[in-house]
């Protein structure tokens, strides 16, 4: 009989993790894959967070879906996402994901055991209870996640002190150093090119209007379009750890 029971129990478990869908990671800080708020908001949103990555060094991401895909309970399955993402300092464990799934009205926020102490389960509680649900309840995503989004950042500023620059940035050789670096390269870039350009015409050359169009404004490293604009693009967890802290709301 006890047999009978365990393999029972062990084939639901094993349909429930069939059933189960762990997304990859996310590129971004604020990721709305069920489309809720308008572009200025997640970008607004994006570069916040990126920015508080660089000050404090914790690393917070939202994840917006459309519905849960698993049968398990919001906190067991955000649970097990947080820690194959591995948001957060491996070294700190200071990552934090607030988690909603549209469909489902249900959200949750995970915190990194490294905050915890700044971030119980009742400070999560409150956040999606009181300053979340109302204005979803309201229809208003963008100021319920905009509300959420610093009402988290409030309580975890000033636990640690960030480098300066992103965990993707570092990983990067040093991504975060390069606009001091360009501070002195344009100018020596300018002084070069002008000289060359003395030069040829001294001997005759004529150059095209784009012959040096790789350091034109519309080039990789111009505003906007290249990879150290505002609100970037990559968000490379840090190998941080979950171990369940958290709580969450409907509504």
């Amino acid at each position: 009989m006890r047999r009978c029971c365990f393999i029972l129990i062990w084939i639901w478990f094993l349909s429930a993790i069939a059933a189960e869908v762990i997304p990859p990671a996310p590129d971004h800080y604020f990721n709305d894959y069920a489309r809720v708020v308008n572009t200025a908001t997640a970008d607004q949103l994006n570069g916040l967070l990126e920015n508080f990555e660089r000050t404090t060094g914790n690393q917070v991401r939202v994840a917006i879906y459309p519905k849960m895909q698993s049968d398990s309970s919001i906190d067991d399955y955000t649970v097990r996402v947080a820690r194959s993402w591995g948001i957060g300092q491996k070294t700190r464990n200071n990552g934090v994901i607030l988690f909603v799934f549209i469909q489902d009205r249900q959200m949750f926020v995970q915190v990194g055991y490294g905050l915890e102490g700044v971030l119980p389960d009742a400070i999560c509680k409150q956040i999606t209870e009181y300053e979340i649900k109302p204005r979803f309840k309201a229809g208003d995503y963008a100021a319920g996640l905009t509300a959420g989004v610093n009402a988290i950042l409030a309580a975890t500023r000033h636990e640690y002190k960030g480098t300066g620059a992103t965990v993707y940035e570092q990983k990067h050789h040093g991504a975060g150093q390069y606009p001091a670096i360009m501070v002195w390269l344009f100018p020596g870039l300018f002084i070069l090119l002008l000289l060359l350009s003395r030069g040829s015409r001294r001997r005759g050359w004529v150059m095209s209007s784009g012959g040096w169009g790789g350091f034109s404004g519309g080039g990789g490293w111009g505003g906007g379009g290249g990879g150290f604009s505002g609100g970037g693009g990559f968000s490379a967890g840090g190998g941080g750890s979950f171990r369940g802290g958290g709580a969450g709301s409907s509504w």
